[in-house]
Order: C-alpha cells, then structure tokens, then sequence
C-alpha cells in the first residue's frame, strides 16, 4: 500500500474525536482512522451514524485535496455527500477510505468505503468536492 504520512494537524476535529489522517499522496488518496469506542456510540450500542459520516467526508475530502497539493491541505468544501449504511458499526477499528472517481477544472468526484477491523463494509459513499480559492492576502 505504500508508506502513509500521517497528519492529525491542522484538523481540531480529528482531535476532538480521536482519529488520525493517513495521506498517499503518490496514489492521490486519503484514509481516516478510529478506533471507535463508547463514546463514539447511540444508544443502541453501535457506532453513531454521524461518526461514520465524519470519517467519510474527512477521508473524502482530503482525497480531493490531494489532486492539487501532496500534503493534502488545499482547502475543499463538501458539494454533496451521499452515504449508504450496509451494517452496524460496532466499537474497535474503522478505517474509511477515498478514492478519486473524475472531475474536472472545478469539482471533484470522490468514492468512499469505511469497514472494520475485519474488512467487513460498514458503508459507502459518493461526493463532489470543490476547491475554495485562497483569498485575497491570505497565506
């Protein structure tokens, strides 16, 4: 798979809910990582759906940066995001991925998966993505 450069700076959110950012910047893809635990978890005992949506648009998200900057910080906003739970995702290991699928000049088209430690699917995703332009005088 080649080796992966993790990140968690500057993502404040990857932080606050405990997963880390691995970026191959020579395959154009990004990978989010939890191991998700109780407090990651709704009341039935499985691991919040906005959880895994999170890991999806972050792992997304940066994948799309990655077409236009190694490090994976160009700045992109979500267009749309579609998910489709498969299963439950219960406490342990989830790793979501991207993957680049086309796009142009402006917007970027991402798939996404996030399984468990075993490789089961959990759920699956599709985004559009769009670069914001840097504004004026800033870095």
């Amino acid at each position: 798979m080649g080796e992966a450069m993790h990140r968690t700076e500057p993502l404040a959110l990857s932080r606050l809910l405990g997963f880390r950012v691995e970026i191959y910047p020579e395959r154009k893809q990004a990978h989010c990582v939890l191991d998700a635990t109780e407090v990651h978890v709704n009341r039935s005992g499985v691991v919040h759906g906005g959880i895994s949506a999170t890991l999806l648009d972050t792992a997304s998200g940066v994948t799309a940066s990655l077409t236009v900057d190694d490090s994976g910080l160009a700045p992109f906003t979500t267009v749309s995001l579609n998910i489709n739970y498969i299963a439950a995702a219960r406490p342990g290991m989830l790793r979501a991925e991207g993957r680049l699928s086309g796009g142009g000049r402006v917007l970027t088209f991402v798939e996404g998966t996030l399984t468990d430690a075993e490789g089961r699917l959990i759920a699956t995703s599709t985004g559009v993505f769009k670069r914001l332009r840097e504004r004026q005088g800033e870095t």
